[in-house]
């Protein structure tokens, strides 16, 4: 199973990393990752593979969601499933 995670706000040092520890803490794989900075807003993509959270989805979701309420980011969480979903015609 997958997620992706966008994460969107004013870019400082350290985003990724934060990002990237709270999906180890969970046992979250990073499968893959784009990133770019415009002017100083900072925005990123990733795709993980969530197949070890089992029915820890949601806590996983929250806690990123948290992480950038502290960081001044948006993060979400969005379930493969329902990704493809939204983007299907």
């Amino acid at each position: 199973m997958k997620a992706v995670i966008t994460v969107i706000g004013k870019d400082n040092v350290g985003i990724i990393a934060k990002v990237s520890a709270k999906c180890a803490d969970f046992g979250v794989n990073i499968l893959d990752i784009t990133q770019k900075v415009f002017t100083d807003t900072f925005a990123m993509i990733m795709m993980v593979d969530i197949s070890g959270l089992g029915d820890g989805f949601s806590a996983f979701a929250d806690c990123l969601e948290a992480l950038g309420k502290e960081s001044g980011l948006v993060i979400k969480t969005v379930h493969e499933d329902l990704f493809n979903s939204m983007h299907r015609i």
